[in-house]
């Protein structure tokens, strides 16, 4: 029987290859992921990290706009593991997201393949853990996409590309952080600023021997694509190159007017894409910069990462004071004004979001308001909680849209308030109930003591507002209705608030977050549950992958995992071309066998 399943297996690719001539598919990517424990001192204290393909950081995925991307992930860590892709908005399939909304988590040594298109999206992303607080010890890495060659780019292409990934660090494992959530404990200052997982360059006598620092590589007189991605767990990070101008080019797989920034605040969870020209005197290094924001600089100022540009000419090392962050310790506009001025570059060849077959959001009729407000921790029952509207989500045991394929009742509710009440804070599994092709404002409260970052997964909203102070309806006066930048993670002020846009038309369960990791740990997140009631063939949202995993009430299901089923996922991973004549070419195969 085994050799009948290679043989098919071998037909099966075999016709799909030969098929492949006369379908024109988008081609497929493929990659291994492998999650496991090594010993690493980025800060210069041995540690248990995460690695990736026994990497830390995990490897760059690399794939082209419209790819079928098919991600085995093999979880040797001693505890379950789910990878999340925030950026990539999953079109029509949530179930491959990776957050316990809609995925049953992978089961410490046991694999799982995702499968999902990047459906018209370019740009700049990252893959992470996001259950059990893994990813304060890693398990990240870059997910770039790049333009098909008949798409433009709205810039003469670079010479190089460069990606780095940026983020606060605990010399603590993220089981004794999550240790210290759960007991009720805050985190603390971060001990240090990894840049490419490495701690920082010895710029003064502050660090100490022995850390080893990223160094990047560049030429004279060259521009580079360099991708920054915030990856930490809780710091905004205002990064920085000596010396050179930073032109924003991409926010989150979206093209950006560009503008110089001497410097710009990346929130975590955010990622942009800079052209940086080698425009310089390079006979020395010069230093690259990650330093924390919004906080009292002179006790935090260990937390900052130094990385080094290195000239192919230079001769002499990096040398003397960092340059300075923004002056901005009595100018709350500063930071504001920053971010708003980052605009959608309505010029650029390429996929954006285009709400109701128009491009003109701003004059479109909004159907739904819903305002999220934050609040510090608090107690409820006995435990240090968040909450988004007085509600500290618990995930369901039955992911979302598993529960209502299966007809599986109570697993969660869907009567999250749209805006906040006035009672107790409870503990609960709260969705909002969201309309198909709704064009909802969210308006995002920021009542706690820290910034904060927002994810919504599945969709790229449009950042319209943001100001400190306290929203009303007057506040709509201000918004930019003409060319707002679109991106899937945005910031918020303490004290103040901001306001997204977005046109709900991709179909499934998608999580509405704190992607500061120690607020969404405590809860701070909701899904929206998005289903077309007239969708009865499935074209808007795909069924449950043939290698879906089962808990909770469906737990029952699950069979115990087998090596050999790794080739019938690239089986039906190859299947899912969907096409009538590829299926009656394998029918055929068949029957020879």
């Amino acid at each position: 029987m085994a050799s009948f399943g290679l043989t098919l297996y071998s037909f099966v690719y075999i016709g799909l290859l030969f098929c492949g001539f006369c379908l024109a598919a988008d081609p497929f990517a493929n990659f291994e992921l492998d999650f496991s424990y090594i010993t690493a001192s980025p800060l210069g204290v041995p540690q248990q990290v995460i690695a990736v393909n026994g990497k830390f950081p995990g490897p760059t995925l690399n794939v082209t706009t419209n790819y079928n991307v098919v991600v085995n992930v093999k979880n040797r860590l001693d505890e379950s593991l789910l990878v999340t892709w925030p950026g990539i908005e999953m079109r029509r399939t949530s179930w491959q997201d990776g957050v316990l909304g809609t995925n049953c988590p992978i089961p410490a040594k046991w694999n799982w393949t995702y499968q999902f298109q990047v459906k018209d999206q370019i740009g700049s992303y990252y893959y992470a853990p996001s259950i059990n607080f893994q990813r304060a010890s890693g398990g990240f890495g870059g997910f770039i996409i790049t333009n098909r060659k008949v798409i433009s780019l709205p810039f003469n292409t670079p010479d190089g590309d460069i990606v780095i990934t940026i983020g606060d660090w605990y010399t603590r494992s993220h089981k004794e952080l999550r240790a210290s959530l759960d007991a009720g404990k805050e985190l603390g200052m971060p001990d240090g600023v990894l840049i490419n997982g490495k701690g920082p360059f010895q710029y003064n006598s502050s660090v100490p021997d022995g850390i080893e620092h990223e160094t990047l590589n560049v030429d004279p007189g060259k521009t580079y694509r360099i991708r920054v991605v915030n990856v930490g767990i809780s710091t905004c990070l205002n990064f920085r190159i000596q010396s050179h101008t930073l032109v924003l080019a991409e926010a989150e797989g979206h093209y950006t007017s560009q503008q110089n920034y001497s410097s710009l605040d990346i929130h975590v969870g955010q990622s942009y894409s800079f052209l940086v020209t080698m425009d310089q005197n390079g006979t020395s290094d010069y230093y690259v910069v990650a330093s924390a924001r919004f906080v009292n600089q002179s006790e935090w100022n260990q937390v900052t990462g130094v990385a080094i540009l290195h000239y192919s000419n230079s001769k002499s090392r990096a040398s003397g004071p960092l340059p300075d962050p923004p002056n901005d310790a009595n100018d709350n506009s500063f930071a504001v004004n920053q971010a708003m001025s980052i605009r959608m570059n309505n010029t650029a060849s390429g996929a954006r979001p285009n709400p109701q077959g128009s491009f003109r959001y701003g004059s479109i009729n909004v159907t739904d308001v819903y305002v999220l407000k934050s609040v510090p921790p608090v107690m409820i029952n006995g435990k240090k909680r968040a909450t988004f509207n007085g509600i500290s989500f618990v995930n369901p045991e039955t992911p979302v849209r598993l529960a209502d394929n299966y007809k599986v009742k109570g697993s969660y509710k869907l009567d999250f308030p749209n805006l906040p009440l006035d009672r107790p804070p409870t503990m609960d599994r709260s969705l909002i109930n969201a309309t198909y092709k709704a064009f909802v404002e969210i308006v995002l409260e920021n009542n706690d003591t820290v910034v904060q970052s927002f994810h919504m997964d599945g969709y790229s909203f449009f950042v319209v507002g943001m100001a400190y102070g306290e929203w009303t309806e007057n506040s709509r006066g201000s918004y930019n209705r003409w060319d707002a930048i679109a991106r899937s993670t945005t910031q918020v002020f303490p004290g103040g608030w901001t306001a997204i846009l977005v046109y709900l038309d991709n179909v499934g369960a998608w999580n509405l977050r704190a992607v500061n990791l120690d607020r969404w740990y405590l809860g701070q997140e909701t899904y929206m549950r998005i289903v077309n009631p007239e969708d009865d063939d499935q074209k808007t949202e795909m069924p449950p992958p043939g290698n879906v995993l089962f808990c909770g009430a469906l737990a029952h299901f699950q069979k115990p995992q087998r090596i050999s089923s790794s080739d019938a996922l690239r089986i039906e991973g190859l299947l899912k071309l969907k096409s009538k004549i590829l299926v009656v070419f394998v029918v055929i195969i068949y029957m020879m066998i």
